[in-house]
């Protein structure tokens, strides 16, 4: 059997099946599979309006949120006596305004921003944000934000049809925000610095190790769980110049088996140390098709819908309506199921040929690798999502 399922080595499942590449040769950057303590992105949040919209704005009736923020800002800009006024502008919208302020940002850098409808305005498409603060988790004003926002989408609406081409109520403003406010973080005060695994797993961790104390000297480096290494800085060593030297190490970075299973699209994707106990599988059984057609049953020509005529001095019952005829059609089909035997420590070469050789498809494979997972074959982690 092991020689047979050789032959079909090219072969691909129905549907949509990825390879995983080979883990085991791959050599691959510390940058790339792991974060440095202290390096990274901070998420900023803020709240603000967008006026000179083209009528595309909220309706201030449903929207009270705006229409307060409008005579919040008019009264802070010296315009007064707006209290029981009843505004019914339609060019403003009220947003939410995020950003990633990245690591060792100075003041007066700019950053990107995305601007997010808060209430139900149908497009932001023409609009100019106006001054806005960005907090960070802390509460603290980091940046703030301001211009003109550029959408990818546009709503066009008629009498009787619209066209909605992207999303309209989100935009973008390159450069949109200015840093007014640095993360307190010198990297000059760290005795040691800690590299986090993003996919943690004991044997990455001590490959990084060892490449580490190869480039740097023997316990420059010390594993100290699955997902951190801990790199030891030399008094007189510059931290960014240490930093520098670990990110460009290669290692080889192991995996655990996994399966991943996406139902909605049929993509299964197995990595290359998937393997199979000995079983058996077995694919077939009855498919039934009910199909539903409809006959209308129309009277003669002379039906009235019904009634009591007087036809040569005797009374003869007339009449007639037109009614739906139900017919109902059952198609059974039965097949008979085949069975292919995959010994033990199948690799996935010879499970994926094993597949093909009973002609199943992709979502077939679905529930057929389920089965071998809930009968304990399946030396691998099962992820459906």
């Amino acid at each position: 059997m092991r020689a047979f399922m050789r032959t079909f080595w090219r072969a691909a499942l129905i549907g949509t099946i990825a390879f995983a590449p080979q883990v085991s040769s791959a050599e691959v950057r510390i940058k790339d599979i792991a974060n440095f303590e202290g390096v990274r992105e901070n998420h900023l949040i803020g709240y603000g309006l967008v006026v000179g919209l083209l009528g595309t704005g909220d309706k201030l009736n449903s929207s009270p949120f705006t229409r307060e923020s409008i005579r919040g800002m008019l009264e802070r800009l010296g315009v007064a006596n707006l209290e029981g006024s009843d505004l019914k502008t339609k060019n403003t919208a009220a947003v939410m305004v995020t950003a990633k302020l990245p690591p060792f940002a100075r003041r007066g850098s700019p950053i990107d921003i995305t601007v997010s409808s808060l209430g139900d305005a149908t497009s932001l498409r023409g609009g100019t944000l106006l001054i806005t603060p960005l907090t960070g988790a802390d509460g603290a004003i980091y940046a703030v934000a301001q211009g003109a926002v550029a959408t990818s989408g546009y709503r066009v609406e008629g009498n009787a049809a619209t066209v909605v081409e992207g999303v309209p109520t989100i935009a973008k403003i390159e450069n949109g925000a200015i840093v007014e406010k640095e993360i307190d973080f010198n990297l000059f005060q760290l005795d040691s610095i800690r590299i986090a695994l993003r996919d943690p797993d004991f044997t990455t961790a001590d490959r990084m190790r060892d490449a580490i104390n190869a480039r740097l000297g023997p316990k420059a480096a010390e594993v100290l769980d699955s997902g951190t290494v801990e790199v030891w800085v030399d008094g007189k060593a510059n931290v960014a110049d240490t930093i520098m030297a670990v990110e460009n190490l290669t290692l080889t970075p192991d995996s655990v088996a996994r399966v991943v299973v996406d139902e909605k699209s049929g993509t299964i994707v197995m990595g290359a140390d998937v393997r199979i106990a000995q079983v058996a599988i077995s694919q077939g059984g009855l498919t039934v098709r009910v199909q539903e057609n409809y006959q209308v049953s129309q009277p003669g020509p002379v039906s009235y819908g019904g009634g009591t005529a007087i036809v040569t001095g005797a009374p003869i019952q007339i009449g007639g309506s037109t009614v739906v005829v139900p017919e109902t059609e059952i198609d059974i089909e039965e097949r008979d199921g085949s069975f292919t035997i995959l010994r033990g420590d199948v690799s996935l070469q010879e499970l994926v040929n094993g597949l093909n050789a009973i002609g199943v498809g992709a979502r077939q494979t679905i529930a057929i690798l389920q089965a071998i997972k809930a009968a304990g074959a399946l030396h691998a982690d099962l992820e459906i999502i």
